[in-house]
Formats: structure tokens, C-alpha cells, sequence
């Protein structure tokens, strides 16, 4: 048997074995072929949906999605790498398996970067995984029944960015939920750059002044020398007292692609070529967070669903080409969107790398849930045909705009 490998389970990975199997179904097999994909779950998480209320609705399980159309799936963890073996070690419960496989596909995504900030560890939260977002969720409901102390009710969320703006945009109304009115709440802001959002172009200043309308205090330009469990420290020794601190800084891929051999990016991602091979390695392709691509011809790839969605369809179905003998597919993708929830508020959404504002409030806003709640998902008829269909290797459009609101209401 012949084995196709995919590591992870992530956005990416989910459709690598989806693509894969795709081409296999397709293909007439002189011996028989088969695809695994491991993950320390048995369930894919939208990560992207990670600052929301129902994260339940989040999960996919991949007996819903990939045991319909033949992967085989093993819950464990990746231990380690070796290329030259053409193996892998899996950490089970039951002990450590070692995998051999003819063809590789590295999805192993990414993970929040920590730096050596006192307490972070410690005592901040976060939305970087689907097990963070629920502690995250638990601590907020277990905030009532405190005693009452100064910053009960206050928040503060380190990192601007993307992530940020989202957690911090659901914070003001869950936090008035709990406390039974704004009196006690406070959320801020923080980012060390000069500017909150200061990556978003021209939805920039949208983006702040949706903050500043929705109650949270704006601190630009800062930097958090400490986190303890009632607050975060400053550098000047200016303390903010809040129970509750989130830490959104950025990403880098998962430390495992450092076991390939091969030179990485500043973000520990492996290269790869216009069909998803990893540069300087035969049998070896990767996809999503964990690999790099010059996607448009021009700029590398983005962290982001957006593009791992589709790198992850044309790995899928190259490693599989390549593993039968047929032609492998480039991927060239030039339309770029971000699109930023700001929970009561709306959203924005931008065109572009330079992210042109193109829309804005409500209409956004139900483009938004219409990428998280429809367009990011497989079938889940559970039926065959439909799944492997929409594994294709196709480059998606655009998200719409005008989204009427039943659409999303479901």
C-alpha cells in the first residue's frame, strides 16, 4: 500500500487529504493507494471563528467529512521528522508509532508566538486555539461569582492586529452581559506599533473609531514589560488593573519544519514551488501556515484561510498527481480581500495588499458571516461526491459583497 502522509489537521491540512483523495478516486491505480492524515484531534477547528461566542459550531468532525471519502485519519501527535527515512514518529497514547509514507504533505499550521514577557504564560489568554478560546470563555463566565476587586470587569487585549481587533470587538458586550451593565467595564486596546490596526490600510482609521464607539480605550505605541493575574504592567511602571488579559501577538509555522533540512523564512515557514513542492526535497510538499509561496508570482503567501484554503486543494491534488504519474496543477492566485469582524459594530473589507476600504458597518459585516459560518466549510451531507467535488483545485473568487441577510441568518 502506498501511503500519501498529511501532518495536520488544520485548515490547510483538511483539504490536502480532501484533494488527495480526490485525485486518487479519479485515478486508475497499477497498486493500491492510500491517504492518512494526523492530528492531535479528531476534529478540524476553525480557528478563524475562534473569537466567537459558540465555538462548538466551529468543529468539523473528520469522521463527518473524511471517513466518507476514504482518509484514513490517526489522532497524535507529530514527534519528529526524518525526510531521509521517509518516516515519521506519531506520539499516540498508546506509545509512538512510526509512519513510513512515499509521498509527504507538511500542514502543520501555526502558533502564537510567546516572548519572554513575565507572567504571559502565566496568566494570559488567548484565541490561538480552540482548547485557549474555551478557557478563554470559561474564565469570562466564572467572573460574576468573584468577589468583587478593581478590574473584575476590565480587559485588556495585547496586539492590534487582525486577531485582536476581533476578540476586542466581542468584549464590551459579553463583559456588560456578566456585570449587568457598563459601569464596571473598561476593554483597552494595546499595541506597541504607533497606530492601532496600523497593517489595515485604509480601513485603519475605520477600524479605530469603530473601537472608540463601541467603548474601549485606544493605547498605541506601549510596551507590556509584565502580566500577573490581576493586571498588566508597563514599561515606565504604569500598572492597568483587568482579570482578564488576552495576548494576540503574531504567528510563526509550528517549530516542526525545522526538522527538513531546508532554509526557512523569518516566519519558520518551507519554501515552496507553484505546486507546492518544498524547494530541495523529492516526495515533500506543504501547504497553509507552515509553507511559503510566491502565490500572486510576486508576494509570499499570507497566513490567512483565504489562501491556505486553496493551497492546501492543489497540494492535495499534486502530491496525488505526482504519486500516479500525471501532470501537477500551479497554483497562481492574484485577488487578495480582508475581511475584519468587529462584532456590533460590523466588520470592514478591503481589496488588495494595500487593503483599499471597499466596505464597511452591516454590509461587511454580513459578508463576514457568510466567510465564517458557509464559504470556509465543507459539505456536511456526509455524502461522497458532493465532499470530493468541492476539493477541486480551483482558485475561489472573491467573497461577496451585498449579502442579503437571510443568507446568513441560518
Amino acid at each position: 500500500m502506498r501511503t500519501i502522509l498529511v501532518l495536520g489537521g488544520g485548515l490547510s491540512g483538511f483539504w490536502v487529504a480532501a484533494g488527495a483523495a480526490r485525485e486518487l478516486a479519479d485515478a486508475t491505480l497499477e497498486e493500491p493507494a492510500e491517504v492518512v492524515l494526523v492530528d492531535a484531534r479528531s476534529f478540524h477547528s476553525m480557528r478563524v471563528r475562534n473569537y466567537e461566542l459558540d465555538l462548538e459550531a466551529a468543529k468539523v468532525p473528520f469522521s463527518d467529512i473524511l471517513t466518507p471519502i476514504g482518509v484514513r485519519t490517526i489522532q497524535g501527535r507529530v514527534a519528529r521528522i526524518d525526510v531521509p527515512s521517509r518516516r515519521v514518529d506519531v506520539k499516540k497514547r498508546s506509545g509512538v508509532e512510526q509512519m513510513h509514507y512515499d509521498r509527504l504533505v507538511v500542514a502543520l499550521g501555526s502558533a502564537l508566538v510567546r516572548p519572554p514577557i513575565p507572567g504571559l504564560v502565566e496568566h494570559a489568554f488567548d484565541v490561538d486555539t480552540c482548547e485557549g478560546a474555551e478557557r478563554l470563555l470559561k474564565h469570562l463566565q466564572a467572573l460574576p461569582s468573584r468577589p468583587p476587586s478593581p478590574g473584575r470587569f476590565q480587559a485588556v487585549v495585547i496586539g492590534a492586529g487582525l486577531t485582536g481587533a476581533e476578540i476586542t470587538s466581542e468584549l464590551p458586550h459579553r463583559l456588560e452581559e456578566l456585570a449587568g451593565g457598563p459601569a464596571e467595564v473598561k476593554v483597552t486596546l494595546m499595541d506597541r506599533n504607533p497606530r492601532i490596526a496600523d497593517a489595515m490600510g485604509e480601513a485603519q482609521p475605520v477600524i479605530e473609531r469603530a473601537m472608540r464607539e463601541m467603548g474601549v480605550e485606544l493605547r498605541p505605541g506601549v510596551k507590556v514589560t509584565g502580566v500577573t493575574a490581576d493586571g498588566v504592567q508597563l514599561e515606565g511602571e504604569e500598572r492597568v488593573p483587568a482579570a482578564t488579559v488576552v495576548w494576540c501577538g503574531g504567528f510563526r509555522a509550528n517549530a516542526l519544519t525545522g526538522q527538513l533540512g531546508v532554509p526557512l523564512d523569518e516566519l519558520g515557514r518551507l519554501p515552496v514551488d507553484d505546486c507546492m513542492r518544498v524547494k530541495g526535497l523529492t516526495g515533500v510538499y506543504a501547504a497553509g501556515d507552515a509553507a511559503t509561496s510566491r502565490i500572486d508570482g510576486h508576494n509570499a503567501s499570507v497566513m490567512s484561510c483565504q489562501q491556505g484554503q486553496p493551497m492546501g486543494c492543489f497540494a492535495g491534488h499534486n502530491v496525488a498527481a505526482d504519486l500516479v504519474g500525471k501532470p501537477l496543477l500551479p497554483l497562481r492566485m492574484t485577488n487578495y480581500v480582508t475581511c475584519v469582524d468587529l462584532g456590533p459594530w460590523g466588520a470592514v473589507y478591503t481589496e488588495g495588499r494595500e487593503r483599499r476600504l471597499v466596505a464597511q458597518g452591516r454590509r461587511a459585516k454580513r459578508t463576514k458571516m457568510l466567510i465564517n459560518h458557509k464559504l470556509i466549510y465543507p459539505p456536511r451531507s456526509r455524502d461522497r461526491a458532493e465532499i470530493l467535488r468541492s476539493a477541486g483545485p480551483e482558485v475561489p473568487g472573491s467573497p461577496p459583497l451585498d449579502v442579503p441577510a437571510s443568507a446568513v441568518d441560518a
